[in-house]
């Protein structure tokens, strides 16, 4: 610390005058030293420009000295100290300083936060890359060794991540120590340390030598797999997928799978859950022939686990199992090894099984054909559309694409009907929600006869649901809907239900209406919009409510583009002017709003501006009412003062309305 806060000019100083050079790394210290979290913080990640200001040399001497001598702050300045220094590498003089990084991370690796560490052995392993075989042996691997026989279990589990990334480019002397101080981590007295081996077997055994796997990795895997910790055994399962890719069909009968029954079988749920859970890994790993003769027996039991979690994990693997068994036979070992099993499941006990099993088992029927599909897993599809849990038969629906690509939707229309009406009138909104997005899919399916016969009431019906979120997703659903069937189908069977809501008593329904045509007017095109929707919008600017009348200025902004020119001018513009008297501020704003858009419209139309609407006032030119107000012109007796800016910021519309002036005379809108 008093090496970095002397005096000194010497070489790869920041300037020429000694104070000058010392200047970055102390407002450094200053800001390490204060008692602002924040200050530290943002000092620790300005790193790479102090140290650039220091150069390499002092960087190396001074700041990094200085940074391993300080380790003892809050865990998020430690986690970017770690993270910072992963890239410090070419601001010591490249990779022959390289080493010169690793006393800080060393210190870093041995905190008590897990987060902290992990990003500490994160940055080590990038550095240890940039090392050359020379100096890998000698700073690395000693920064190694030191970690793995540290007297804190939170040094040696830091170093367990370690061993992979120096093993290939050591020596055959210090590979054998390295793989020594590896097994003794794996036996290591605390559970957490034999946690962290567990977790990295797989990787280790990835880099080493196939006879060291056989001899030293597989009894490691072992004893991991029988050890007293069930989290230490379950970490012994994901090893099994890297080490089974190693060893050859023989070697793993004999070395790997007598521990993988004994796992599939554990005492512990979550050891039997993390089997279910690699499953699809361990089949490719292991390969068909003792998939067939271990792994299928296996999965059955797991299947009818007498643990919830267990059976669910499984059966989200069933597809994948499926799939990824051998072609030749793949059909009669699923009829008769897979399926009775999965008939089970389909009337289980727990809700969250038979979601699992829903949300898969319509991809069965794509690997088994028409014939068995509608033999066997159609009556299983109906059973579970009939299901009281509606995840379940959401999750069956949302699915029918696989189905109908091979026997056709119409075999479950029948069955369908009833789910999802049950479905659209959940108590639960988030199901209500779900039915909808999945609509346009149903109906492109089942064909627009079969939709306007059985789910159109329940679109429209879902428009006056008393939930904001279910009536904007039906708007959006009718949409879809339109551009599926058709303009002809959406002026026949759409906007007329549509339009009938403008009259509805309640207001938030009436307001529907007008997201509906916002919605329609685009799919629907200019003639429906301009002789049935637009009549509608212009009826209702003289609603009782303030938000409905200003919603009637954001649709008449909306549908603006495309209507006709007399439309704009004739109908639409003098509504707009009308509103922009409103006694509401609101109304008034999105009035002015939308004629500003109109305006812009009929200009690029080149559409003349009569006389009258001129503005009187002395020296106004036409269309005064859509520039900003000149230096000079009095904020209270011009018209409203047109600004762009973003109207979907609620703040900035606040800031307008107290900005905005609109008189109350009709001497200063002479186009009204």
């Amino acid at each position: 610390m008093a090496g970095v806060a002397g005096p000194g000019t010497g070489q790869g100083a920041a300037g020429g005058d000694g104070d000058d050079s010392l200047y970055p790394i102390a407002v450094l210290i200053d800001e390490l030293r204060n008692e602002d979290v924040q200050l530290r913080l943002n000092s620790i990640k300005k790193l790479s420009t102090i140290a650039l200001a220091l150069g390499v040399e002092r960087t190396r001497t001074e700041l990094l000295p200085f940074l391993t001598d300080t380790i003892y702050d809050e865990d998020e300045v430690l986690l970017a100290l770690a993270e910072q220094l992963g890239n410090f590498t070419g601001l010591v003089g490249g990779p022959d300083f390289a080493h010169c990084l690793l006393p800080p991370l060393e210190s870093l690796a041995t905190v008590e936060e897990t987060v902290v560490r992990d990003k500490a052995v994160e940055s080590l392993r990038q550095i240890s890359q940039e090392h050359t075989p020379v100096a890998l042996e000698a700073h690395f691997v000693p920064l190694v060794k030191r970690l793995a026989s540290g007297d804190w279990f939170t040094s040696r589990t830091s170093a367990c991540g370690l061993f992979s990334v120096c093993y290939p480019r050591a020596s055959h002397a210090v590979k054998a120590e390295i793989r020594q101080h590896f097994r003794s981590l794996c036996s290591d007295d605390t559970p957490m340390v034999r946690r962290a081996a567990a977790s990295k077997l797989g990787e280790f055994a990835k880099v080493l030598e196939l006879d060291s796997v056989k001899s030293e990795i597989v009894p490691l895997f072992t004893n991991l797999a029988s050890d007293e910790q069930d989290s230490v055994r379950l970490l012994a399962v994901e090893a099994c997928v890297s080490i089974a890719q190693l060893l050859s069909e023989d070697d793993l009968e004999a070395l790997v799978m007598p521990t993988l029954r004994q796992a599939a079988e554990d005492k512990s749920w979550r050891v039997r859950y993390m089997v279910a859970d690699k499953f699809s890994e361990l089949q490719k790993a292991v390969g068909p022939k003792i998939t067939l003769n271990d792994l299928i027996p296996a999965f059955q039991n797991l299947l009818k686990d007498c643990e919830a979690e267990v059976r669910a994990a499984a059966a989200h693997k069933v597809k994948e199992l499926c799939e990824n068994l051998p072609m030749e036979g793949r059909e009669t070992i699923i009829m008769n090894q897979i399926l009775p099993y999965i008939k089970e499941l389909v009337s289980d006990t727990n809700q969250h099984v038979k979601s699992a099993l829903a949300s898969v088992i319509m991809g069965l029927s794509t690997i088994l054909g028409k014939g068995n599909t509608i033999e066997h897993l159609l009556p299983l599809f109906l059973a579970q559309l009939k299901d009281e849990c509606p995840e379940v038969r959401l999750n069956i629906i949302s699915n029918l694409d696989c189905v109908n690509e091979v026997i056709g939707i119409r075999q479950l229309s029948q069955s369908l009907l009833p789910a999802i009406v049950e479905l659209a009138e959940d108590a639960k909104w988030r199901v209500r929600l779900a039915i909808i997005e999945y609509m346009p899919l149903l109906a492109g399916q089942l064909g627009v006869e079969f939709f306007d016969e059985k789910l159109n009431s329940l679109c429209m019906a879902w428009l006056v649901d008393h939930v904001h979120a279910i009536r904007e997703a039906a708007t959006h659903n009718l949409m879809k809907l339109v551009q599926k069937f058709g303009k002809e189908w959406a002026q026949n069977t759409i906007v007329p239900k549509v339009l009938v809501m403008a009259n509805d008593p309640n207001y938030l329904h009436r307001m529907t209406t007008l997201f509906c045509i916002n919605a329609l007017s685009e799919a629907c095109g200019q003639e429906i919009t301009t002789k049935q929707m637009l009549p509608v919008v212009l009826k209702m600017a003289r609603d009782q409510v303030a938000n409905v009348r200003f919603n009637v200025a954001k649709s008449l902004q909306k549908i603006g583009p495309i209507l006709d020119t007399d439309a704009l001018q004739e109908e639409v513009k003098p509504v707009l002017q009308k509103l922009g008297q409103d006694e509401d501020v609101d109304v008034k704003y999105f009035a002015q709003e939308a004629i500003s858009v109109v305006a812009q419209r009929l200009r690029k139309l080149d559409f003349p501006v009569k006389d009258s609407e001129e503005p009187s006032a002395p020296g106004a030119d036409k269309n005064h009412f859509l520039r900003p107000r000149g230096p000079g012109e009095d904020a209270g007796k011009g018209p409203a003062y047109q600004l762009h800016v973003n109207t979907r910021d609620t703040l900035a519309q606040l800031e307008i309305a107290e900005l905005v002036h609109f008189p109350q005379s009709r001497d200063y809108y002479p186009w009204i």
